[in-house]
């Protein structure tokens, strides 16, 4: 099995090259903790702060999959939209699940500033041209019931900031911030080791146990001994147990970066902060340090080899920037995040002392840390919050057979982006 991270512009530009050895023979801990992702780190930091024992295994590298592959936005909130999460669980509930987030952003940046992780500040939202202006009254309610601070942007705002009339308004976070994700990782890896958490790399689990009263996870080389087992593999999780893997849909996004721009990157996003759409694919993109663009999106169960990667997110990119036209793609990649078929995070017990904390696709980087703070409470402290989430469950998904309806729904979402986006420009000309 190949250990090292692929060739990204995360890769290329990470602060340390740490290595952490692979398990050999048995250890012995109260909690096992399987993924060495931001939900997997997340869980163990949380445990370590409770003064509990925790042990980690990673398959790879530390960050090695989505953790350390994403767009690097971190704000709060989840995938499925709050209006939906009320339907579901209830005003009060949805709240309260909203309010963990909140804290959770907090605890992210937090510890970021600890591990002395770069963190950018600003995230904004946009409402695409061919919608209207939108984004007002989510801004008014976000800020009235959750004490944010967004801020409305209208079009002429819109025209300021970006060079492009893809959009229609806005809603600013100044307080949402974005990092480089692997950099995050392996800094939480620092920050859990340094509270005693034993962090073993190059190590999957290929088995799940019991042994009296005990759990076992073995692998190739050795096992651990331990209480609790904590399944944190985002949609890397095979077929360890089939309940989590039938429930998470692993699914491709991908990301390119640009040869640096030099002024013509203030000439074409005249603001420094990220920016996203309101589209469930929706296309993301942020300003480097060094005068690139990083731009993302994309829902597939392809992967694409990196040459063609580039091709397709620069025409992506093409479709908002169309002055950038000469602009080469410098590197690209993908990778697999775990999606439920709910679209919100799936965590809780499968058993007693079997955990789950996963499926955060599409949801940033703050979830991660609901989970794990749910999760480590529930360990350590018989905290039964994380039934908040329990009518969400772990529904059936068809594990990696749920790729083939997955993108027969991005295609479908795709084709009426495109219908609208011709009625606009058509009723445009028209005028």
């Amino acid at each position: 099995m190949n250990t090292e991270y692929i060739d990204s512009y995360y890769s290329r530009t990470r602060t340390d090259d740490v290595r952490r050895p692979l398990l050999d023979g048995t250890v012995e801990a109260e909690t096992c903790v399987v993924g060495g992702g931001l939900a997997g780190l997340a869980t163990a930091l949380a445990l370590a702060e409770r003064n509990r024992s925790v042990v980690l295994i990673e398959a790879r590298r530390v960050g090695w999959g989505a953790s350390g592959r994403n767009g690097g936005f971190v704000s709060p909130g989840y995938s499925l939209g709050l209006d939906k999460i009320e339907r579901k669980l209830g005003r009060e509930t949805a709240q309260s699940l909203y309010r963990l987030s909140l804290g959770a952003h907090a605890t992210v940046r937090a510890r970021a500033d600890q591990a002395g992780v770069r963190c950018e500040a600003g995230l904004l939202k946009c409402h695409l041209a061919e919608h209207g202006e939108g984004l007002a009254p989510y801004v008014e309610r976000m800020n009235r019931t959750y004490g944010l601070r967004l801020e409305h942007w209208p079009k002429t705002r819109m025209a300021e900031a970006l060079a492009t009339d893809r959009y229609a308004d806005g809603a600013y976070n100044p307080d949402a911030f974005r990092v480089q994700p692997l950099d995050m990782s392996r800094g939480f890896a620092r920050l859990a080791e340094a509270k005693g958490v034993r962090i073993f790399e190059g190590t999957p689990a290929t088995g799940l146990a019991r042994d009296i009263g005990d759990r076992i996870v073995t692998t190739p080389q050795g096992r651990v001994r331990c209480r609790h087992v904590v399944l944190a593999c985002g949609g890397y999780i095979g077929t360890l147990n089939l309940r989590v893997s039938a429930a998470t849909i692993p699914v491709a996004t991908y990301v390119a970066v640009t040869e640096p721009l030099g002024e013509r990157l203030r000439q074409t996003i005249r603001v420094s902060t990220g920016v996203s759409d309101v589209r469930l694919a929706n296309d993301y993109y942020r300003p480097l340090p060094d005068g690139r663009i990083l731009w993302g999106g994309r829902i597939s169960v392809f992967h694409p080899d990196p040459e063609r990667l580039k091709e397709i997110i620069r025409a992506d990119m093409l479709k908002v920037y169309p002055q950038l036209a000469d602009v080469r793609m410098d590197v690209a990649w993908g990778g697999w995040m775990g999606y439920a078929r709910h679209k919100m995070p799936c965590l809780g017990s499968l058993d007693d002392g079997l955990w789950h904390n996963t499926c955060f696709g599409g949801h940033g980087l703050v979830a991660t840390t609901v989970g794990g703070e749910l999760t480590a409470s529930a360990i350590a402290e018989g905290d039964d919050r994380w039934r908040m989430t329990e009518p969400f469950g772990l529904a059936f998904a068809g594990g990696p057979i749920g790729k083939i309806p997955a993108q027969a729904v991005y295609w479908t979402l795709a084709a009426g982006d495109w219908m609208r986006r011709r009625r606009y420009e058509a009723e445009r000309a028209a005028a």
